[in-house]
């Protein structure tokens, strides 16, 4: 008679343990690849540090939990400039380290002064597999522009694996 009661207990605790459970992003520090004839101004490395925190916000408000990566474990795993975007298998380890389920992965790509792209790779830590790669194209040098490119960015990480971030309406970004 308690069998009876017993199994359907454990049976809910499973399920709202698994529903429950709250998915684990690391974001890395995003790398500036510049081709312009004028690489690495102050302004475009200001840019391309700030890219981190926006999508952090932007993601946590969706309700992910972010793990964080100190910088010096990232430089440890890093061979060179572009090696962690080029290795899963690394940024993946990287990841598992700290407890992440997955592990962005980004750049600022700018081969022109007019326009830059944000680009990300989300990596899956169980499997070391890119399960996406993302690109968010950016005009201008506009602190706006950056801002709505990440909501972007943030959108299609989010539709990627929960759908359920909503970004701000037009004319709102960043408030």
């Amino acid at each position: 008679m308690i069998s009876r009661y017993i199994i359907p207990a454990i049976l809910l605790y499973l399920h709202s343990t698994v529903a429950g459970a709250v998915t684990r992003i690391a974001i890395l520090d995003f790398e500036l690849k510049d081709l312009t004839l004028a690489p690495g101004i102050p302004a475009e490395i200001k840019r391309t540090e700030s890219i981190k925190p926006l999508l952090e916000k932007e993601l946590s408000s969706a309700g992910y939990e972010l793990v964080s990566i100190p910088i010096a474990a990232q430089h440890a795993a890093d061979s060179g400039v572009g090696y962690l975007f080029d290795h899963s298998d690394v940024a993946s380890n990287l990841g598992k380290q700290f407890g992440a389920d997955y592990i962005l992965v980004g750049r600022l790509h700018k081969p022109s002064f007019l326009f830059a792209y944000l680009m990300a790779n989300l990596v899956s830590v169980k499997d070391q597999k890119v399960l996406d790669h993302f690109i968010t194209e950016s005009k201008g040098p506009n602190v706006e522009l950056v801002i709505k490119a990440v909501e972007n960015l943030a959108d299609k990480i989010d539709n990627r694996l929960e759908n359920r971030y909503t970004p701000p309406p037009p004319g709102n970004s960043g408030k």
